[in-house]
């Protein structure tokens, strides 16, 4: 028997013909009431809460698109006896690779030396000088499950790793700096790899990023919301720091176009967890999630005990 989804922003073409093939798929009107819809689907980046909530009283499962949860109130899905099902562990690996793309590509320079190459520039000129990663120092603010995947890649690649959160975790074996400036400063590279929301928003201030230096790289693939981007705009600027590779901004698509001029800042579109591989398995984890919560079956659900 399939069921009515009620759609609560756009969803990738995949999922939805995946969703659809199953289910019938309704698109959500903003305001309307949806009795009868015990299903929505969501992505991590629009986020659902009381507002929604209120108007589908018969909502009994939120599914989420993502591992952020921060823009899906869960005490309020709780309140009203809605699971949260989302992706947290899917992505996990594909989103640390990225991280070290997006590393070395800064480093090194990959993407200005592709444009260097396709403009004719090689025939009259030689290509500048890049920054050397191994034997470096690598800085990971937030240890999640994503922050210990990338750790892991700095340590193997010969850096030396230490990193940043809320509190210790005892256990792990790269030394915990508390301080996020005090981070910066050992750092020739810091990987931002923490959740969003308001305790982080705009953490990475002119400060941070001072404390980094005019060798040091920044790289984020955690939430846009998380660098004050006038103070990073501002340092690429000026050369305070030497580069920056970036997956998230603070508004997207359509961000800052200063960054669009800029030679030491490599640009990516969201992109982290774009593989063929994660794409399938995200798909596969949102039918499944589903699939349980219709059959009585157990699944994680983030709304329990919040």
């Amino acid at each position: 028997m399939t069921e009515t989804i009620l759609l609560l922003s756009a969803i990738p073409a995949d999922l939805r013909a995946a969703l659809a093939a199953r289910h019938t798929l309704v698109e959500d009107t903003p305001g309307a009431t949806r009795p009868g819809v015990r299903i929505a689907v969501t992505m991590a980046l629009a986020g659902a809460g009381e507002s929604h909530f209120a108007r589908l009283p018969e909502l009994r499962l939120l599914s989420s698109q993502g591992a952020g949860l921060e823009r899906i109130d869960l005490p309020a899905a709780a309140r009203r006896g809605i699971a949260v099902a989302y992706t947290p562990d899917v992505m996990t690996e594909d989103v640390a690779d990225a991280a070290i793309g997006l590393m070395y590509a800064a480093a090194r320079r990959v993407a200005e030396a592709d444009r260097f190459v396709r403009a004719g520039r090689w025939n009259s000129e030689r290509m500048g000088l890049g920054i050397s990663l191994h034997r470096k120092a690598a800085g990971i603010v937030g240890l999640g499950r994503i922050g210990q995947a990338i750790a892991r890649r700095c340590a193997g690649l010969g850096m030396d790793v230490a990193w940043t959160g809320p509190r210790p975790k005892p256990g792990q074996p790269w030394p915990f700096i508390p301080d996020l400036r005090a981070l910066a400063e050992r750092s020739d590279v810091l990987i931002l790899a923490t959740p969003g929301g308001a305790e982080t928003n705009g953490m990475v201030d002119a400060a941070v990023l001072a404390a980094l230096g005019p060798r040091g790289v920044l790289v984020n693939i955690a939430r846009g919301s998380v660098v004050d981007e006038a103070a990073l705009l501002g340092a690429l600027e000026s050369r305070a720091i030497a580069g920056a590779g970036l997956d998230v901004f603070a508004r997207e698509p359509g961000l800052d176009p200063r960054f669009l001029s800029l030679e030491n800042v490599v640009l990516a579109p969201h992109s982290a967890s774009l593989t063929i591989e994660t794409r399938a398995a995200l798909v596969a984890r949102i039918l499944d999630d589903i699939e349980a919560f219709r059959a009585g079956r157990p699944f994680v659900n983030a709304a329990a005990g919040a």
